[in-house]
């Protein structure tokens, strides 16, 4: 829907703080947006802040859903019709390359913010899909890939924090008062 109200001209500037959707393109989960996320805003020069909110989940439905090649994978069960698989290290990467493969074709001002105590609340320290190194294999990916120019914004905060959605906010006025929008 967003990519489709972009697309249409209604939109402004995008806060896209949850980009879940890519770990289900790229895995398997049940909520993909398809293979464009992320494309309309760099199309149309939106002003954009950009977060890797949730890429450490895959969804699913009921835990019977869940497909038998994931057998031995971490799981968090939401409820009892939502199931989270933990996306793994090689995952992480190349999530964080096809990000940065999105951003990099920008047209307008984008930056990144990544949440270094975790992408999602239960991917904080001591949460269940709390794994710092997995984490770091998604930032390096998105780092090293992303062209020069874009912003890349490393906070000491868990996704959910005051401060870190704040600072997001911010950026993303910011930005869309610099480019008239």
């Amino acid at each position: 829907t967003m990519e489709s109200l972009i697309e249409a001209g209604k939109i402004s500037g995008v806060l896209d703080i949850t980009t879940t959707e890519w770990a289900d393109e790229l895995v398997g989960g049940v909520l993909t947006a398809g293979p464009t996320r992320l494309e309309a805003a760099a199309r149309a020069g939106v002003p954009a802040v950009v977060v890797p909110g949730c890429l450490d989940m895959v969804n699913f439905w009921a835990p019977e859903t869940v497909p038998e090649k994931f057998k031995g994978r971490k799981f968090y069960q939401h409820n009892p019709n939502i199931t989270l698989m933990r996306t793994n290290i090689e995952e992480n990467r190349r999530l964080g390359q096809i990000l940065a493969e999105k951003l990099s074709a920008s047209k307008g001002p984008v930056k990144v913010f990544l949440p270094l105590k975790g992408v999602s609340m239960i991917d904080a320290p001591g949460g269940a899909f709390w794994w710092p190194e997995a984490d770091e294999a998604l930032y390096d990916a998105l780092r090293a890939n992303l062209r020069k120019g874009i912003d890349v914004v490393a906070m000491d905060c868990n996704i959910n924090d005051t401060q870190f959605a704040e600072s997001c906010a911010a950026a993303l006025l910011q930005s869309m008062q610099a480019s008239g929008r």
